[in-house]
């Protein structure tokens, strides 16, 4: 009987060590080519045995009150493989919730913005590749957009070093090309990782964080059910 009780408990802190040890890995990559859009998110942990694939295939613009059409595809591996497709709008009210949604959840969080930080902290970029080439038909006008593109690139990778700890200095390209036809592509690519037993640790957190503030578990719940509402109104 004590080995049928020693060898579960020996196998459950495996697991549990296993899990602890582990870290989440992420790639993004960004692809525009003319006016063909291309978004992908690719998440990994647990030594590879979870994967998830995000993918927006397409990214179309439908007017002012519609904004932008997306249509998100998703493809898994838990082991088992799923599938999901979703496709709406991004318009100005679909922006105003989201920043309603984030004020609140300021407002339900106490020092959620020194919680925010200190756990981006532990985001490690392993790589970050950002080139661009473009040509706007007039070469003194290339020349001069080229110069300004590499100031909002430095500036954009400066800004998200001192959020995140960079392992490696980023690639960046801008390639002026100096053509009478206006033409445009960029790819964007990061990866990164951060461990899964700090993004438990920050997850603790974050919910005593949450208690602490007056009404704060309530708010949240209420933002995370309004949020499952609308997910479903999407996919019906």
């Amino acid at each position: 009987m004590t080995l049928w009780i020693v060898v579960p408990i020996v196998l459950l802190l495996l697991v549990i060590v296993m899990i602890l040890s582990s870290s989440l890995h992420f790639h993004f990559r960004l692809c525009r080519v003319g006016k063909d859009d291309r978004v992908e998110f690719d998440v990994t942990t647990l030594f590879g045995l979870l994967k998830y694939h995000y993918e927006l295939p397409k990214v179309i613009y439908a007017g002012i009150e519609r904004g932008v059409r997306v249509k998100m595809e998703r493809s898994g591996l838990a082991p088992v493989r799923s599938e999901q497709d979703k496709e709406g709008d991004i318009d100005k009210e679909t922006v105003d919730n989201w920043l309603d949604s984030i004020k609140k959840m300021l407002k339900a969080t106490r020092y959620f913005k020194k919680w925010f930080k200190k756990t981006a902290s532990h985001v490690h970029i392993t790589k970050l590749d950002w080139s661009t080439d473009f040509s706007l038909e007039d070469a003194a006008l290339t020349a001069t957009a080229a110069g300004a593109l590499w100031g909002l690139k430095w500036s954009l990778a400066g800004w998200l070093s001192q959020w995140m700890r960079m392992e490696q200095g980023p690639r960046l390209f801008v390639k002026p090309v100096f053509e009478d036809n206006f033409s445009f592509s960029s790819e964007l690519v990061c990866t990164g990782k951060v461990s899964i037993a700090y993004m438990l640790y920050a997850g603790v957190g974050l919910l005593r964080r949450i208690s602490k503030e007056t009404g704060g578990l309530r708010q949240w719940k209420a933002l995370l059910s309004k949020s499952r509402a609308a997910k479903g109104h999407h996919s019906s």
